[in-house]
């Protein structure tokens, strides 16, 4: 069997990460290795009630799942709920749900068919409104947890080219429950939490007011990875970028989290974000050329596909977006195609950028397609009220893209090179402890969804 690498720490008092080459023969099976890994991740999973047991209460939680809409099998809603009913691939197997969908909301009701017949036959009531569904119908709380799912449907996007999602509106309808029924349950809101950072801020600090367990984001961070490794807690990094497809708000969100799931480990921890800027067109690769951390990174990254020289120059969309945090830190997002969601970064000590990528992202619509970790880590959150990583991150991730759209516009006019905005309040600090989140093993099989009735 092949050797595996996998990136630790050997203890608290090396900071420095190393890598430790494993080998079936001589160790541990994969099969062996892949459960202790899992259960290093789960047990050093970041919790609001620090009491929370790891094992499954006997008891299945039962989930609301709040939908914009859900009218597609390229529908976020239909990768996420169906596998929250009926299971999900992880670590190479199906994993039956541990979960009960138990009522659904359809923001965009009568163009969710898909979804209207989903629930049917899995025998799941729609419900008119958010209030109802997180109640069943009573005056109070009545479910587990609560999934919100805004990516898709028809709604506008304003002239800085924020798609106006309901997932602010929907939240704070659930916040009203919970405040009227004076406990709380877990929420995972995919994606962003909001377009608007103060809707984002007020979502987030709901969350710890309340005291309950908060998740979403992107699903590329918790992707398969090539090579499978997760970079220490307190690695020596400087500077870092990813590359990947950024042509929009939604692109680009998904590029950011990978950016900030890796730049959250390095040493000393995440210290809050003080600047955010958006450059498009060619004044991109201008200042790639200027700033020689960025080019000498983004080289490695071409070169690592073997790639043409000026391969990413001749994208049909250049965009970047740079961020630099309060301690000195830099990084940026850089629009490139053909790379999957690749990450580099430099790391004290190391000659060459270590380069991680997410890569081949799955063919058929299919039960398993995409998004596997998501609807793990979902459960996970659902069964011990522990969030598998900060909510921070998410809140970071999310303010780092809402100034990135707003970087280039200023009192009603566009320039391509967008205003450095300083962020003071996006000073949030906190330490990554989570082990390793992303797929591993196997990729999962084309497999016709669990429906209950022909697709």
């Amino acid at each position: 069997m092949k050797e595996k690498q996998i990136e630790m720490t050997t203890s608290a008092a090396d900071s420095s990460p190393i890598t430790e080459t494993v080998k079936s023969k001589s160790l541990l099976t994969r099969r062996e290795m892949l459960e202790i890994t899992s259960m290093a991740g789960l047990s050093a999973l970041t919790g609001i009630a620090p009491n929370a047991v790891a094992q499954a209460p006997q008891k299945r939680p039962r989930i609301a799942c709040l939908v914009s809409y859900w009218g597609l099998p390229t529908s976020h809603a239909d990768w996420i709920v169906n596998k929250l009913i009926d299971g999900y691939w992880w670590h190479g197997a199906h994993t039956p749900s541990r979960v009960d969908v138990v009522s659904v909301y359809l923001n965009q009701f009568d163009t969710s068919l898909l979804g209207q017949r989903v629930c049917k036959a899995k025998n799941i009531p729609i419900y008119k409104t958010v209030g109802e569904a997180v109640t069943l119908g009573g005056s109070e709380l009545a479910v587990d947890g609560v999934v919100i799912v805004c990516e898709h449907g028809n709604y506008p996007t304003d002239l800085k080219g924020h798609w106006l999602l309901p997932r602010w509106w929907i939240y704070q309808q659930v916040i009203q429950v919970f405040e009227r029924s004076k406990r709380s349950v877990p929420v995972f809101n995919d994606k962003h939490l909001s377009y608007n950072w103060d809707d984002a801020k007020w979502m987030f600090d709901k969350s710890r007011e309340l005291s309950f367990p908060l998740t979403g984001g992107s699903s590329i961070p918790s992707y398969f990875r090539k090579p499978e490794i997760e970079l220490a807690i307190d690695t020596p990094m400087t500077n870092s970028i990813v590359v990947g497809d950024a042509a929009d708000e939604g692109a680009i969100f998904h590029c950011v989290d990978v950016l900030q799931a890796f730049v959250d480990r390095r040493k000393g921890g995440e210290t809050g974000v003080k600047s955010v800027q958006s450059i498009r067109g060619p004044e991109t690769w201008k200042w790639v050329e200027r700033t020689p951390w960025a080019g000498n990174l983004l080289e490695a990254v071409r070169k690592n596909f073997e790639l043409k020289p000026g391969y990413f120059q001749e994208g049909k969309q250049s965009n970047i977006c740079i961020v630099e945090y309060n301690d000195g830190t830099n990084a940026a997002v850089i629009s490139g195609r053909g790379v999957g969601w690749t990450y580099a970064g430099q790391i004290e000590g190391r000659k060459d950028p270590t380069i991680i990528s997410m890569l081949g992202w799955p063919g058929p619509i299919s039960q398993y397609h995409a998004a596997n970790g998501h609807e793990h880590w979902i459960t996970e959150m659902m069964l011990t009220r522990k969030e598998p990583f900060n909510a921070e991150r998410l809140l970071l991730s999310t303010g780092i893209v809402n100034y990135y759209m707003d970087s280039n516009w200023e009192n009603g006019h566009y320039s391509a090179v967008g205003r450095r905005i300083e962020t003071p309040y996006m000073n949030m600090t906190y330490r990554s402890t989570h082990g390793p989140l992303f797929e591993t093993g196997p990729r999962p099989p084309n497999t016709p969804y669990i429906r209950g009735f022909a697709s």
